[in-house]
């Protein structure tokens, strides 16, 4: 399938149907040209009524072990979805982030089936609401599967936004008190984590369009600005202003602003 045009800032119910019927017409069209995969399509999507239905059932899926079947996790699931509105509204503008800033992404199947940083975030929202609640050792039950299956670890306590693509995902660790804002772009490797042990606010607080480059290390309880990047391998240990550009160990400031650099996917630097 042809890579689609990039769908512009969510605007929740109409957004999340477009989205909807974009992804019930990729799973038919997958069906039908791959009858190996027609169960997969029918089950995962075409016989749901709702994205929040396919959601629920894929994260239920693939969270059940020997200790939770599917069919509890996805009541879960269902009932976060069901107290929470926001957590379907982002697991869309994931979505569509991962489809608008990924050139290896050609349908919305691939992150919704496959893409394990969209996944691992999805279970993560569902952590998150739980940690809310009071429960933590279900969340951390949930952290633990989420570990297992997808190599991310991120803490249930961590707040992170919408629109937000973790590429590849593998090795990613965020810490409890981490704070991602909407529209940032992680790659893997990275590490948003702490300094000492004592339990206080101890991790990175990211603002929102931040781009963070494979094998980035960002540790302690530092600001990173709006629209900043922070290149592959760097070690990051003071605050970042807006819109700067920081690489080397440790980091430090290497170039001037990028617009937009977690959408445009942008590692370039200047000669």
């Amino acid at each position: 399938m042809a890579h689609a045009d990039a769908v512009t800032p969510l605007r929740q119910d109409t957004d999340i149907r477009a989205l909807w019927n974009r992804l019930r017409l990729e799973a038919a069209s997958v069906a039908a040209e791959e009858p190996m995969l027609a169960g997969l399509a029918n089950a995962g999507i075409l016989r749901h009524a709702s994205f929040a239905e396919a959601l629920a059932h894929r994260i239920a899926l693939k969270l059940a072990d020997g200790q939770l079947d599917a069919m509890l996790i996805h009541d879960v699931v269902s009932e976060a979805m069901s107290a929470d509105e926001t957590i379907v509204g982002s697991a869309a503008a994931d979505m569509l982030a991962v489809d608008e800033r990924d050139p290896a992404c050609r349908s919305l199947l691939q992150p919704f089936f496959y893409f394990k940083g969209y996944q691992a975030l999805q279970a993560y929202r569902i952590a998150h609401w739980l940690w809310t609640q009071g429960r933590e050792t279900l969340a951390f039950h949930l952290q633990g599967r989420v570990s297992e299956l997808f190599g991310v670890d991120i803490h249930p306590g961590a707040r992170i936004g919408k629109g937000i693509m973790i590429d590849h995902a593998s090795s990613v660790v965020i810490g409890e008190t981490a704070v991602v804002g909407d529209d940032v772009s992680i790659l893997h490797e990275v590490t948003l984590g702490g300094t000492g042990a004592e339990e206080s606010d101890r991790h990175p607080k990211i603002g929102q369009g931040v781009l963070i480059g494979a094998g980035a290390k960002v540790l302690g309880n530092i600001s990173v600005g709006d629209h900043a990047r922070i290149a592959a391998g760097s070690v990051v240990l003071s605050d970042v202003p807006a819109r700067c550009t920081v690489a080397g160990v440790p980091a430090k400031p290497v170039g001037g602003c990028c617009a937009e650099p977690a959408r445009t996917m942008d590692h370039s630097l200047p000669d």
